[in-house]
């Protein structure tokens, strides 16, 4: 199965009308990119939802995957949040391919906020798809 890219992606898909339209640069083995969360990303008030940041820690290691031509999908991850993000603050996130062996691949991601510092970090296993 071949993957295709339509833009209705959640995360970076232009025409999602309720996606977060993310613009990822690639260099190399490396993803980034700039988040702003909105209000209707909260979970408590003013906090970010811990679902919505797995998800973009996801698609920094999805999205560097099909970038690459690899192919993949997740089979797993793995989300820690560190520290609360907030609402209207921007995080930096940037995603990682760590090894690539026959059918697997382990990535990693990080979101940090303007100071830097970690807000949640995610590794993944990520699958060829044949």
């Amino acid at each position: 199965m071949k993957l295709y890219n339509d833009n209705y992606c959640f995360v970076c898909g232009k025409k999602n009308k309720i996606g977060l339209k993310l613009e990822f640069e690639t260099k190399g083995r490396k993803t980034k990119t700039v988040f702003t969360p909105k209000k209707e990303h909260q979970g408590y008030k003013d906090v970010v939802h811990g679902g919505i940041l797995a998800t973009v820690l996801d698609e920094a290691m999805t999205r560097l995957g099909y970038e690459l031509g690899l192919n993949t999908v997740t089979a797993r991850i793995e989300v820690d949040l560190k520290k609360p993000a907030y609402i209207n603050e921007k995080l930096f996130l940037e995603g990682e391919i760590i090894e690539e062996k026959e059918r697997k691949v382990l990535a990693k991601s990080v979101a940090k906020n303007a100071d830097g510092e970690i807000v949640a970090e995610a590794k993944g296993v990520l699958v060829k798809l044949e």
